[in-house]
């Protein structure tokens, strides 16, 4: 089983986030899919586990399934990488990949996107800018008129840098959390092609 890079490690208890690439055999996808509903269950399990997303092979445009996973420390993420569930779990899907079990360990918001290190198509800047400008921009427009309202509710004064920590805060969460986990897979094809 392959240990993480230390240059690829964060630091701290910020979150992290492992990309897993799988280029698996033309004639394997099947057994590889039952293989995934195997391991996931027990990655679920691993303490500090948040969520886990799949990016399937989109034929013609990848080869490689690309497994991101997310947990609240890296020291939860570096406990599931070492468990000997997930190296018992990656012998036996050898015979399946083109190439080995390849991953890259990282923090922060590099997860929207396939990261340098991971053996996977790189969307290229200008998709990934446009994508992330079209999701900010309605947020900008909406969380404003959602949190300044709810601040003065409970009575918290109207002071800008108070309303902004809050406002920032909102959009951050819903980005990393809730939208562009969903909007990249919707438009995978587009962002990969």
């Amino acid at each position: 089983m392959n240990t993480v890079p230390a240059k690829n490690q964060p630091t701290g208890d910020q979150g992290a986030t492992v990309v897993v690439t799988h280029r698996v055999r033309t004639h394997k996808h099947a057994e590889y899919e039952r293989w995934l509903e195997e391991i996931a269950p027990l990655c679920k399990a691993s303490p500090g586990y948040l969520d886990w997303h799949i990016v399937r092979p989109i034929p013609g445009l990848s080869e490689a399934y690309t497994v991101v996973v997310r947990f609240d420390t890296t020291e939860h993420l570096k406990l599931w990488l070492d468990s000997q569930d997930r190296a018992r779990l990656i012998r036996q899907a050898q015979p399946m990949f083109v190439t080995g079990d390849d991953f890259f360990v990282s923090s922060g918001l590099d997860f929207w996107f396939a990261p340098t290190g991971a053996k996977a198509k790189l969307p290229v800047r200008w998709k990934q800018y446009l994508l992330t400008w079209s999701a900010i921009y309605p947020l900008a427009l909406l969380v404003p008129s959602i949190v300044a309202p709810c601040l003065a509710a409970l009575g918290a004064p109207p002071i800008t840098p108070l309303t902004t920590l809050a406002v920032t805060g909102v959009m951050v969460f819903l980005m990393v959390y809730v939208i562009m986990p969903r909007y990249t897979r919707l438009v995978q094809r587009w962002l990969f092609g």
